[in-house]
């Protein structure tokens, strides 16, 4: 097959192709030179070669060029198919006459009130500290990359190649914009990389190039999800020239780590009526009063300045954090010790904090963006040292994985951030890969397929039925039997009335997901059986490509000579822990069954409580702490809770998840080689 040529750049060369330009401009492009092949012999090479072309015929060093790609897309291209943000291709250039403009943050408005005000329309307010007056926030622009190479704006959203050739332009009028020279040294391009994603402020812009040069002096290498084997040889040697001396520009509040930027937009704690009702989330005293253990993870199924209006009304849910998808630029709303109203579970929101991030999980063409990710693995890095969170999925889940408090809810529970959510690049950012800790024949497995190749097919994306698009998952389908023709495994709780579970994008009733760890039931050839729901379900695992890996941990089964115990959704006391005039919330046993003989894998006993947050108050309502303890088990995709006195431990001990600390030396800046090992597997 025949790479077509890219349309000629106005007043570039393009004088060799392969071994000749390998020769020619070695000391133009970075330290990598390609063994010469041919198109008919290479085709997965396609996007390599478009970085060597692009980088020699623009003067941009191809480390250069290659490591915003990474940065921005990982090197994947999704043709055709726009971010959250409205970027294309693996460069992600966005296409800004088809998408407005991305939703300001709250300091760019002016104090951060984006409620309607007198002052609204007013002049607009001088650049707050730490933006730089007269930097452009424009982002890498797809109609201005058309322009530059003379190719149709069209093809840039579309091809691959003509993609990258767009972003190689851009880089090299930057630099031209800068007055520095078309260099061959990558560090004399910080500047231009920086301001690449047009990330307005200097302390997010900064972070965005240490990103970048991390990569390069790192390497990477990965099969993107098209089928592209692209790499990128370390180049250790390389160090940025410019040093920032800005301080991070953090609202007043604000809880965020130094490496990024943080605004604050607070969500109320007001009365909204006579009746003593209030708004939008309850004061406590946390980690004094009540310990915080989870972070949850979800999406927001909406824009983000529609979010920012929801979080300012006192009769909406509230969250801790907004994270934007255009630059992964966070804004707080909640400070951390205060409850936020955000998993559909008060006990779990009263252990937890909630961070929202821009994107749709019924729209998996509009893909949830690689700076996003990188941000948000940030923040959660530094609140889980900050609060001693362990860094598993046991502790960092999504929305999805909230358990119901009561049977009767389970079907209103919310599916965020849903199939789609790549939660192994997740943790590869966060420093904690997920990976075997056992042998392939252990008794305990962590589901673990390879994102960018596992594409298990979903439908009601668009429309109730109909298949969604294509696209990498987290999550592996379970079903009944060991056959992919039998019925999923059915939800007693998610359909009551004795329905099918379904591929619905929105139907968790039969799936598991990336890092969750079950205990084995049976196996069968390809074919794992887990303990799931109180019941055997079988996933398609086979060893040349498997979806769930061995695990080391210590399980749960109902003690010696019980039939069956009670499964819950809440760790709460027991009836005499309560003191006088606090009303006893009832248990609610969850419509499962955990019977004889099936186990299920726990981590540690937590403590049981409650916290009667009912009213509005000036200080906190005081947390009704009890004597019984609990397991949390992995129940099914939800997270569940045990009592220990009902249950005996079984298996080797385990411990939690690596610390934030410890993740450090593996952190979103010096992860790319664990970022992208499931694609060498």
């Amino acid at each position: 097959m025949k790479r077509p040529t890219a349309p000629r750049v106005p007043n570039g060369i393009r004088v060799c192709r392969r071994t000749a330009c390998a020769i020619g401009a070695a000391a133009l492009l970075a330290p990598l030179l390609l063994t010469p092949m041919t198109d008919d012999e290479a085709p997965e090479q396609r996007l390599q070669y478009a970085f060597s072309d692009a980088a020699h015929d623009f003067h941009v060093p191809r480390s250069v060029l290659m490591g915003v790609s990474y940065v921005q897309t990982r090197w994947d291209a999704h043709p055709g198919s726009p971010s959250v943000a409205g970027g294309y291709g693996p460069m992600h250039l966005v296409d800004t006459s088809q998408f407005p403009a991305t939703a300001p943050s709250p300091s760019a408005q002016g104090g951060g009130a984006l409620r309607p005000s007198a002052g609204a329309a007013g002049a607009p307010a001088a650049a707050p500290e730490g933006v730089l007056a007269g930097r452009s926030v424009k982002p890498a622009d797809l109609q201005r990359a058309a322009k530059l190479t003379g190719a149709p704006a069209g093809r840039l959203r579309t091809d691959a190649e003509a993609n990258v050739r767009g972003g190689a332009a851009l880089l090299a009028a930057t630099q031209r914009q800068l007055g520095k020279p078309l260099s061959d040294n990558p560090a004399d391009w910080w500047e231009a990389v920086e301001r690449f994603p047009g990330t307005p402020d200097v302390t997010s812009a900064a972070t965005y190039a240490n990103d970048v040069f991390a990569v390069i002096r790192k390497g990477a290498h990965r099969t993107t999800a098209e089928g592209q084997d692209v790499s990128l040889p370390a180049s250790p040697g390389v160090r940025a020239h410019t040093v920032r001396t800005e301080k991070p520009r953090h609202a007043k509040g604000t809880e965020c780590p130094v490496e990024v930027s943080c605004d604050w937009l607070a969500a109320p704690y007001e009365e909204i009526d006579d009746e003593g009702n209030y708004g939008n989330h309850d004061l406590a005293d946390r980690p004094r009063d009540q310990k915080i253990q989870y972070i949850v993870i979800h999406d927001t199924e909406a824009k983000l300045s529609s979010m920012f209006q929801t979080v300012q009304d006192p009769t909406e849910a509230s969250w801790h954090y907004s994270i934007r998808s255009s630059d992964g630029h966070i804004t707080q709303h909640v400070q951390t010790k205060d409850e936020a109203w955000h998993s559909g579970n008060q006990y779990v929101n009263a252990r937890s904090i909630g961070i929202e991030h821009e994107g749709f999980l019924r729209q998996p063409g509009t893909w949830f963006t690689e700076q996003m990710y990188r941000s948000s693995a940030r923040l959660v890095r530094y609140l889980a040292k900050k609060y001693e969170i362990p860094l598993d999925r046991q502790h960092i889940f999504g929305h999805d994985n909230v358990p119901s408090p009561t049977g009767d809810s389970i079907p209103d529970m919310h599916d965020d951030p849903g199939p789609f959510w790549d939660w192994r690049h997740y943790f590869d950012l966060l420093g904690a890969p997920l990976k075997p800790t056992a042998g392939p024949e252990s008794d305990i497995v962590t589901i673990l397929p390879d994102y960018a190749t596992h594409t298990p097919t979903f439908t009601g994306c668009r429309s109730a039925g109909a298949p969604c698009a294509k696209h990498g998952s987290s999550a592996v389908r379970l079903y009944t039997r060991p056959d992919e023709k039998a019925p999923l495994v059915q939800d007693p709780g998610r359909h009551p009335d004795g329905g099918a579970s379904t591929m619905d994008v929105d139907d968790l009733g039969s799936r598991a997901s990336a890092g969750q760890t079950f205990a084995v039931a049976e196996r069968r050839g390809d074919w794992t059986a887990i303990w799931y729901q109180g019941r055997k379900a079988w996933l398609e695992n086979p060893k040349k490509d498997p979806t769930a890996v061995g695990a080391v941990g210590k399980m749960v089964t109902p003690k010696q000579g019980v039939d069956e115990i009670p499964v819950f959704g809440r760790a709460l006391p027991e009836e005499e822990a309560y003191p006088e005039g606090v009303e006893e919330e009832p248990e609610a046993p969850l419509p499962y069954h955990f019977r004889a003989g099936q186990r299920y894998v726990a981590q540690g006993t937590i403590d049981s409580s409650f916290v009667p947050r009912s009213s509005f108050v000036d200080t906190p309502e005081p947390v009704v702490r009890g004597n019984e303890t609990y397991y949390q088990i992995q129940f099914d995709n939800r997270i569940a809770y045990v009592r220990s006195s009902d249950v005996d431990v079984v298996g080797a001990p385990v411990t939690a998840g690596p610390s934030a600390e410890t993740s450090a030396e593996t952190s979103a800046e010096t992860s790319t080689d664990t970022q992208d090992r499931s694609s060498d597997q």
